[in-house]
């Protein structure tokens, strides 16, 4: 199930990041305006959209939030590696598990050492 998850959620997350999509959905919401007036402005018009509006934007949050969990994730795996096989400090490798005070600990030291190296010169 996951593999088609994902799989799914590539390819909507792909597609409504294309202008073909934002042209789709601004033609959608041209199409709903112009016709209001056949429909009198209705309460039952007017809830067409919104509930539609409603619907793709719960589902696109988690979509979103799929997408920038792999993403990020796949970011630290990279920076995680560069730091295994580079002289930077293995301490590093997996500080995004830590509690915020702790890696803004970890931020703090590496700052200080940027200013002594800078210091140094």
């Amino acid at each position: 199930m996951e593999k088609h998850f994902t799989r799914i959620a590539n390819v909507v997350a792909a597609a409504s990041g294309k202008p073909v999509t934002f042209i789709l959905c601004c033609a959608v919401i041209f199409a709903w305006a112009v016709s209001g007036p056949l429909f009198g402005f209705s309460d039952t018009w007017q809830l067409i959209i919104n509930t539609g509006t409603t619907i793709v934007t719960f589902l696109m949050v988690f979509l979103i939030q799929n997408t920038q969990n792999r993403d990020g994730a796949a970011m630290q795996a990279k920076l995680d590696e560069l730091i295994r096989v580079s002289r930077a400090h293995n301490t590093f490798i997996g500080i995004e598990h830590l509690m915020e005070s702790e890696v803004e600990e970890f931020r703090r030291r590496c700052e200080a050492a940027a200013r002594e190296a800078d210091a140094n010169r």
